[in-house]
């Protein structure tokens, strides 16, 4: 059920559900979803009003985030001028195309360069171009992915077996029972402190395998600001498309 707060001039919208077993109110500020309450039979709406006002300039401060944030609808076409995203950052693409040779992307001077058959139409630029931007995360981003690993291991004395870069839909990466880390390759197009966030979280799973309070505890105390950088990707992670 909709409700409505007044704060100032402002009127936050929210959605309420009641729940028998629940001891406390929680409040959730969604990207999509929108706020939502949860709270417990018991409270009354006149307790709960004051709770949210009292939270009202942190609502707001999370939805006025949320705005800043453009979600990226259309895919590359991979046209020269398009900027490909390599961790947090935009690099402008730069197409030539000639008569031979076979088709390459590199990164050179600040810009990747993308050699194709002049013959190719769109469509065929733009399949081919993608699935080479694609090998060039998995290459490049193995090496950086290695370094970091070599970063974090000498603070935790934690070392996987292996790092995989590979296509995950709905996981950032996981830990194998062998110590395999696999690293969705889309996290290369983020800032490199959410890639450290998802490589120290797949690590921590070598020295505890579950998401107990453990776990968090220890992810916490080498990166304390893993809450922030978690945030992020979840608000942002739905933008790292190519």
């Amino acid at each position: 059920m909709l409700h409505h707060l007044k704060y100032g001039t402002t009127v936050i919208e929210y959605k309420l559900t009641h729940k028998p077993n629940k001891k406390d109110i929680s409040i959730i500020v969604d990207l999509l979803e929108g706020v939502q309450v949860v709270a417990p039979v018991s409270v009354s709406q006149q307790r709960l009003d004051e709770i949210m006002y009292q939270k009202a300039p942190w609502i707001l401060k999370k939805q006025y985030a949320f705005r800043e944030i453009e979600i990226e609808s259309t895919p590359l076409e991979f046209l020269s001028g398009e900027k490909i995203r390599y961790l947090g950052k935009g690099y402008r693409l730069k197409v030539i195309k000639q008569n031979t040779g076979q088709p390459s992307l590199s990164f050179k001077n600040g810009r990747f360069i993308a050699s194709l058959p002049s013959c190719y139409n769109q469509q065929q630029q733009t399949e081919e171009l993608k699935q080479l931007c694609i090998n060039w995360y998995k290459l490049q981003g193995t090496s950086k992915l290695r370094e970091r690993i070599k970063h974090y291991s000498k603070l935790t004395e934690l070392m996987p077996t292996s790092v995989t870069l590979k296509d995950q839909e709905k996981r950032w990466g996981s830990c194998t029972k062998n110590g395999n880390l696999l690293i969705n390759w889309r996290i290369m197009m983020a800032p490199l402190r959410i890639v450290d966030y998802v490589v120290l979280h797949e690590m921590v799973h070598l020295k505890v395998p579950d998401h107990t309070e453990a776990f968090w505890s220890y992810l916490r105390s080498v990166m304390p600001d893993y809450e922030e950088r978690k945030e992020w990707l979840r608000i942002n992670g739905p933008t790292l498309i190519l």
